[in-house]
C-alpha cells in the first residue's frame, strides 16, 4: 500500500527547468506587491528619518541647556571672591597689601582672572588704587569705566562689562558692597582670545558640541565672546539659549559635531530603506511565483484528495480484512468444563488499523482441568493478525504435548527465537484445576489476572518472564495459587486498562473497582468490563477471558 505522504511527495515534485530558461515576468499581482512595498518602504524610511531628526533636535536642546547650566553655575565662583575683596577693602580702608594678598590665588596665568583691581566709588574720574596682576584694560577706557562704576552704586549683584573692541579683548566683572556709596568696588578681568576661538576640550562632557557665546541677547559678531567655529554664520542644526549672568546675560548657540543619538540611529533610515527594498523585491518575486504556481497547487490539491480517498478505502479494506481474520482465528466455542462457567469477549480497536494482535483460547486437559491462554502481539493491522494466528496455532500444539504453563511458554519462545523476526508478544498461561481449586500460572511479560472472591479481589502474584520473541537467559517460572469457592478469574490484555498519558496502576485500579462493585453473572461482568473500560479512549483491541467456579 502506498503511504499518503509518499504519494503527495511524488505528485508535488516537478522536474527543474533547464539552466538559462527562467525569466521573471511580473504578473499583475507582483506589480501591485512591488508598488505597495515601495510605497510602504518610502513612508517608513521618511518616518524614521523624521523621528531621527526630531530626536537629534531634542537632544541638542537638552545638551544646550546643560551647557547653559554650567555657565550659570560659574557666577558664584566669580562673584564670591570679588564680593569678599570688596568687603575687605571697605573694612580696611582700601589696604593695597591686604587686597593683593587676598586676590593673589585668583590672578595670574592659568588662573581665574588675568587682572584684579580695587576702584574707589564716588570718583568723577574712576581709576584703580590697587592692581593685582596685569593692568586692567578698563583703565584705558575712562568713559566705560565711569558708566560701570556709576551703575555699581545702585546695584546689588555682579556687574558685567564687555571690552570687545580693544586690542586686548576682555570680559570685566565688578562687585561693590550693597549700600556703600563711598567704599570700594572690586574689579577683575578675564582675557579673551583675539580671534575668539576656544575649543571645548576632548575630555569634556560637551566635546560633541560646537558653540558660539555672545554677550547680551544679540547674535551680532561685535558681541561675540567665544566660539569653537571657524566659519559664520552658524549653519545646520542648532539650538539657542539665553543665560542670565550677573546684571547681564549671555546668548549661547550650540551645534552638534556629529550625531548625538549614535551612528546606528543615523544609519537607521538607510537600513530601513535597504531592508524594505529587499523585502519588497522578495515579496514581488514570491507573489509572481505563487501566481505561476496557482494552477499547479490546485491540481496538487485535487490529486491529494484523490490519494486520500484511495488510502481511506485501502485502510477500510485492510481493517475489515484484519478484523475478519481476527474473529475467524478466535475460537468459535469454548470447552464445557464441569464445575465452572467460562465467558470470553473480543473488542476490536475503535480507529484505523489498531486491530489484530490480541487472542485467547482454552484447551481441555482432562475432565476437570483446562489450560487457559491469552496473549497480545506487538503491532496492529493485518501483519499482527497473521502473526497472532501463527503463535496461537503453535501454542495450541505445544499445549497438547504438555499442559505445563511454563513448558508451553518455553517451547513457544524457542520457536519464535529460532528464526529472524521483528515482533514480540506477551502471553499468560493458566492451568485451571477445577476440583482441586488451584491455579498454576506462568507469564511471558503479560499482566496478572484478577482473582475475585465475593466482594474482594486481588491480582494474582507471580514472577513475570520476558515476552515471547525476546532472548531469555532463564526459564519461565510457575506459581501455584489456591482458589476459594465461587471465585472468578478475569484474564485480559493491556487494551482493557492502558490509557495514553495515564499510569498503568490507574487502569488496574479502575478494573478492580468495576469488577467488585456489584454481583453479576460472569457473562454480564465481562460485558460490563468491556463497556466500562474498553469503550473510552479505545486505541487498542482488547481480549477478556473469565472463569467462575459454580461452587
Amino acid at each position: 500500500m502506498v503511504e499518503p505522504g509518499e504519494a503527495i511527495q511524488q505528485l508535488a515534485s516537478t522536474p527543474p527547468m533547464p539552466p538559462g530558461t527562467w525569466r521573471w515576468r511580473p504578473s499583475g499581482a507582483a506589480t501591485v506587491a512591488l508598488l505597495i512595498g515601495a510605497t510602504v518602504t518610502v513612508i517608513l524610511a521618511l518616518t524614521v528619518l523624521k523621528l531621527y531628526d526630531s530626536n537629534e533636535s531634542r537632544l541638542l536642546r537638552l545638551r544646550g541647556r546643560e551647557l547653559s547650566s554650567v555657565l550659570s553655575a560659574a557666577v558664584p565662583s566669580i562673584q564670591t571672591p570679588l564680593a569678599s575683596a570688596a568687603e575687605l577693602a571697605d573694612a580696611t580702608g582700601g589696604s593695597p597689601q591686604k587686597f593683593r594678598a587676598f586676590m593673589a590665588p585668583y590672578v595670574g596665568p592659568g588662573r581665574q582672572f588675568a587682572s584684579a583691581s580695587l576702584w574707589p566709588l564716588g570718583s568723577a574720574h574712576p581709576a584703580p588704587t590697587t592692581v593685582a596682576g596685569a593692568t586692567p584694560v578698563l583703565a584705558s577706557l575712562p568713559e566705560q569705566a565711569r558708566q560701570l562704576f556709576a551703575a555699581a552704586k545702585h546695584g546689588t549683584q555682579l556687574n558685567i562689562t564687555g571690552i570687545l573692541g580693544s586690542a586686548k579683548p576682555s570680559l570685566g566683572y565688578e562687585y561693590a558692597t550693597p549700600g556703600s556709596t563711598h567704599g570700594f568696588a572690586a574689579y577683575a578681568e578675564t582675557a579673551l582670545p583675539t580671534d575668539r576661538r576656544s575649543r571645548i576640550a576632548s575630555s569634556s562632557a560637551f566635546s560633541d558640541l560646537n558653540y558660539v557665546l555672545y554677550l547680551g541677547s544679540s547674535h551680532s559678531p561685535k558681541d561675540l565672546l567665544l566660539t569653537s567655529l571657524r566659519d559664520f554664520p552658524v549653519k545646520g542644526r542648532q539650538a539657542s539659549d539665553v543665560v542670565p549672568f550677573g546684571d547681564s546675560k549671555f546668548t549661547l548657540v550650540v551645534t552638534p559635531r556629529g550625531t548625538l543619538s549614535g551612528s546606528f540611529f543615523r544609519s537607521l533610515p538607510w537600513i530601513v530603506a535597504l531592508v524594505g527594498a529587499l523585502i519588497t523585491l522578495a515579496a514581488a518575486l514570491m507573489t509572481g511565483r505563487l501566481a505561476r504556481r496557482r494552477a499547479q497547487a490546485e491540481q496538487l490539491a485535487r490529486d491529494r484528495d484523490r490519494v486520500a480517498s484511495e488510502n481511506r478505502a485501502m485502510y477500510t479494506e485492510q481493517r475489515s480484512i484484519a478484523e475478519t481474520l481476527q474473529h475467524a482465528l478466535l475460537p468459535e466455542t469454548l470447552p464445557d468444563l464441569k464445575g465452572v462457567e467460562i465467558s470470553a469477549l473480543y473488542v476490536p480497536a475503535a480507529s484505523a488499523l489498531e486491530v489484530g494482535g490480541d487472542w485467547y483460547d482454552i484447551v481441555a486437559a482432562g475432565e476437570d482441568r483446562a489450560l487457559m491462554m491469552i496473549g497480545d502481539v506487538s503491532g496492529h493491522g493485518l501483519r499482527a493478525a497473521t502473526t497472532m494466528a501463527s503463535l496461537r496455532h503453535a501454542a495450541l500444539a505445544y499445549a497438547v504435548q504438555d499442559h505445563s504453563p511454563a513448558t508451553v511458554l518455553a517451547k513457544l519462545s524457542d520457536f519464535v527465537n529460532s528464526t529472524a523476526h521483528n515482533y514480540f508478544a506477551t502471553m499468560l498461561c493458566v492451568l485451571v484445576d477445577v476440583q482441586a481449586r488451584r491455579l498454576t500460572v506462568a507469564s511471558a511479560g503479560h499482566l496478572a489476572p484478577l482473582l475475585l472472591d465475593g466482594e474482594n479481589g486481588h491480582f494474582v502474584p507471580f514472577d513475570v518472564g520476558v515476552p515471547i520473541g525476546v532472548p531469555r537467559n532463564s526459564p519461565y517460572r510457575e506459581a501455584s495459587v489456591p482458589v476459594a469457592p465461587r471465585s472468578t478469574l478475569i484474564a485480559f490484555t493491556d487494551g482493557l486498562v492502558e490509557r495514553r498519558g495515564e499510569a498503568l496502576d490507574a487502569g488496574l485500579s479502575r478494573l478492580h473497582d468495576i469488577a467488585t462493585s456489584q454481583q453479576l453473572s460472569l457473562e454480564e461482568m465481562v460485558k460490563k468490563l468491556a463497556e466500562g473500560l474498553a469503550s473510552h479512549d479505545h486505541h487498542d483491541d482488547t481480549a477478556i477471558l473469565g472463569i467462575r467456579w459454580r461452587s
